[in-house]
């Protein structure tokens, strides 16, 4: 084996172990891993299950909000979300019906909805004012109808 390639080689892989070691360090230290626990429910049974059998917005905490939603046929319940600035949000999603996006515009939220399977999201919103949520996976003739608003005084 040639000298260049010999450091070709050891160059590649010391590459390939700095990349593996900065992955393991984000979702170790870092919790940048995907959720590894799947919690799922019974796409039939939403509104029999809790806590989707009273959808809605309720304090928790200090400036900490809940709020349980189920996207269904062109909608979110429920539809309209207001928190105070400085509010950390913690959301627990589910689909009645198809695959359904949850994007919120001007934050990192965006997530797939699946029917049978719980979605939860934690955000933080600082600034005041009006966020869009929008279903950003087509889910039927009406998709472009399925939009929401969040509004943080």
């Amino acid at each position: 084996m040639h000298l260049d390639e010999k450091i070709w080689l050891f160059l590649s892989f010391g590459m390939i172990m700095v990349f593996m070691v900065f992955t393991g360090y984000q979702a170790i230290a870092l919790g940048m891993a995907p959720p590894s626990h799947k919690e799922t429910i019974d796409p039939q049974k939403v509104d029999q299950t809790a806590p989707f059998d009273q959808p809605g917005i309720k304090q928790i905490g200090e400036n900490e909000y809940e709020v349980v939603m189920t996207l269904q046929v062109f909608s979110f319940t429920p539809m309209e979300i207001e928190v105070p600035a400085g509010s950390t949000v913690h959301f627990t999603l589910t689909s009645k019906d198809v695959v359904h996006g949850f994007e919120v515009a001007n934050t990192n939220i965006n997530a797939m909805v699946m029917p049978g399977h719980i979605q939860k999201i934690t955000q933080k919103f600082d600034k005041p004012g009006e966020y869009l949520v929008l279903c950003n996976e087509y889910c039927g003739s009406g998709h472009q109808l399925m939009s929401t608003k969040i509004t943080v005084k």
